[in-house]
């Protein structure tokens, strides 16, 4: 369990270097800053979470890929190229959802509001 641990460890510290996930970080800070300061529900925190914890999968698999493909393919590839372009349109994907459940959250905590 400790060798999990560190080896997880190894791959948030690798992670931290790609610029993407940083902004990712400072995306979910923002949402969880804006939910605080609306009062939106506990069910609004938890969905934005999980979908935050699905983008960070996403974005270690995607760039596993990437340095795979940059070590395995040195050279320019179509193939390399496709594998980089999939990972990446799989984070953009969840990214899109991180966005879509932002909205939703706000709109239905302000909406009642308004009435």
């Amino acid at each position: 369990m400790f060798a999990a641990a560190r080896y997880s460890l190894g791959g948030v510290k690798r992670l931290w270097g790609e610029t993407a996930f940083r902004h990712e970080v400072l995306a979910f800070l923002l949402i969880t800053g804006v939910f605080f300061i609306s009062g939106v529900p506990l069910w609004g925190y938890v969905g934005a979470i999980l979908l935050f914890l699905l983008t960070v999968s996403i974005e270690a698999l995607n760039t596993a890929v990437e340095e795979i493909t940059d070590h395995a393919s040195p050279n320019y590839s179509d193939m390399a190229r496709h594998a980089k372009d999939l990972g990446s349109f799989a984070v953009f994907c969840l990214l899109l959802a991180n966005a879509i459940w932002a909205m939703f959250v706000l709109w239905s905590h302000w909406i009642p509001l308004a009435a």
